[in-house]
């Protein structure tokens, strides 16, 4: 088995209120020296041998993200 991580941001085009509302948030509590942040998800999915490359960016691009908005990226952990 292997641990597959997809990484899904919004687009730098996109505006990202979530992110905005974090930043606000750090300077209410004194947190200086932060000036952007963005919010994305992250998917973790345990595999077999059977699921190749193509798969993996299948399943990403068309059921984790929506690449109208959101860039996402395919990492292959090794499993523990």
């Amino acid at each position: 088995m292997a641990r597959v991580v997809v990484n899904v941001m919004p687009k730098a085009e996109i505006l990202d209120p979530q992110g905005q509302a974090v930043v606000r948030a750090l300077g209410r509590t004194g947190v200086s020296g932060v000036s952007d942040v963005r919010q994305g998800k992250r998917f973790e999915l345990e595999v077999d041998s059977t699921v190749t490359a193509e798969d993996l960016e299948r399943i990403a691009s068309t059921l984790l993200a929506n690449t109208v908005i959101e860039d996402y990226r395919v990492v292959t952990e090794v499993a523990e």
